[in-house]
C-alpha cells in the first residue's frame, strides 16, 4: 500500500470526523463511542495494509 494513499485516507477520515464532532449537535457519548469506532476501525485498517494483521484474511461475513 503506497504511503500516499495512507496520508491521504488518514487526512480524509480525520476531517470528516472533525466536521461530525463540531458541526453535528449529538450528545457527547454518542460523539465518544463514533470517535471510537472509527479509530479502532482505521487501526485494523493500517495493520491490515502494512501487513501485521494478516491473521483477518480468513474472517468473512457472509457477504
Amino acid at each position: 500500500m503506497p504511503l500516499i494513499n495512507i496520508i491521504v485516507v488518514l487526512i480524509v477520515v480525520g476531517f470528516l470526523l472533525w466536521l461530525i464532532n463540531n458541526y453535528m449537535p449529538m450528545d457527547g457519548k454518542i460523539k465518544a463511542i463514533l470517535n471510537a469506532l472509527v479509530v479502532i476501525t482505521v487501526v485494523l485498517w493500517l495493520l491490515r495494509g502494512l501487513g501485521l494483521l494478516s491473521s483477518f484474511d480468513s474472517i468473512h461475513l457472509g457477504f
